[in-house]
C-alpha cells in the first residue's frame, strides 16, 4: 500500500474513533433518531441472527466496503507533477476509506438497532456529502490540508443541529447535498467535459433515488415489486451508485484539470 493510501487510512480511523468516542461520552443523547424494525418496511426473520434479521437491508452495506477496497486499488491520476498525483490519491484513498467505515456502521444499525449505532450513521453521513465539496475546492485553489480539515470539522461540528431540533440533521444533511451539488457545477464548468457531465448527472440522479426512495420506504411496500427489496434497500444501492460516481465524477476532474496550480483563483 502507497504511504498516501496509509496516510488517508489513518486520519479516516482516528476521526472515526474520536466520533465514536463522543457518542458513547454521551454527548448526542438528547437527538432524535428512529429505532426499531417498525420503520423499516422489510419484514425481520425471526430465525435469522440479528445481524441478518433484515437480510437485504444488512447485506446491501457490503456494497460500501467493496466500492471502497475497488477504489483504493485505483490509481490516481494527473497531467501535473508527482506530488500532485500523491495529492490526489490522497483524496480519493480518504473517500474510500469513509466508504469502508461506513458500511460496517450502517449495518451495525440495522443488526443492532441501537440508539448509539444510529447515531452515528447518521454523523458519519455529513463528512462524507462534505468531502467532494472539499476535493472540489482542492481542484480550485491548489493543496490546502487547512482547508480540507476546515471543511470536514465544520461538517461534524454541523451534526450538533440535531440537538437543537428533530430535524436538525436532515436540515445539515440538505445543506451538505446543495453544497456538493453547487460545488460540483462549478467545478465541472471550470475544468470538466462530457464525461464528467454525463458522471455528474448519473450522481445526482442517484442522490434523488437515494433520498427518496428512503423516504417512501414504506409506501413503496404496498406495491409487489418493493415488497421483498424494499425501496430502504434500492436507497442504499442509490447511494452507493452515487458514491460510485462522485469517484469518476472527482477523479475524471483531476485528469482532465487544465489550470496548473500558478493559474488557479485563489
Amino acid at each position: 500500500m502507497k504511504p498516501e493510501s496509509k496516510q488517508a487510512l489513518c486520519h479516516v480511523a482516528v476521526i472515526s474513533g474520536l466520533c465514536v468516542a463522543t457518542v458513547y461520552m454521551g454527548v448526542f443523547e438528547g437527538v432524535f433518531v428512529q429505532v426499531g424494525y417498525e420503520h423499516y418496511a422489510e419484514a425481520p426473520v425471526a430465525s435469522l441472527p440479528a445481524f441478518l434479521a433484515m437480510p437485504f437491508n444488512s447485506l446491501i452495506n457490503l456494497a460500501y466496503v467493496l466500492l471502497g477496497v475497488y477504489w483504493l486499488q485505483r490509481n490516481a491520476s494527473t497531467p501535473e507533477s508527482p506530488t500532485e498525483v500523491q495529492r490526489a490519491s490522497y483524496m480519493k484513498d480518504i473517500f474510500a476509506g469513509m466508504a469502508l467505515v461506513y458500511g460496517p456502521v450502517q449495518w451495525l444499525r440495522i443488526g443492532t438497532q441501537a440508539r448509539s449505532a444510529a447515531v452515528l450513521d447518521q454523523w458519519f453521513t455529513l463528512p462524507i456529502f462534505a468531502w467532494p465539496v472539499a476535493w472540489c475546492l482542492y481542484l480550485d485553489r491548489g493543496w490546502k490540508p487547512w482547508l480540507l480539515l476546515t471543511i470536514e470539522c465544520l461538517s461534524l461540528c454541523s451534526y450538533g443541529l440535531a440537538l437543537l431540533h428533530p430535524c436538525g440533521f436532515e436540515v445539515a444533511l440538505g445543506a451538505h447535498i446543495a453544497a456538493a451539488v453547487g460545488q460540483a457545477l462549478r467545478a465541472h464548468g471550470r475544468y470538466g467535459s462530457a464525461c464528467s457531465g454525463a458522471y455528474f448527472t448519473l450522481g445526482v440522479l442517484s442522490c434523488l433515488g437515494f433520498v427518496v426512495l428512503k423516504l417512501c420506504d414504506h409506501q413503496l411496500a404496498q406495491w409487489h415489486l418493493f415488497q421483498r427489496l424494499t425501496g430502504h434497500f434500492w436507497s442504499k444501492v442509490c447511494d452507493v451508485l452515487q458514491f460510485h460516481f462522485a469517484f469518476l465524477f472527482l477523479t475524471n476532474l483531476n485528469t482532465c484539470q487544465r489550470l496548473p496550480p500558478e493559474k488557479k483563483i485563489h
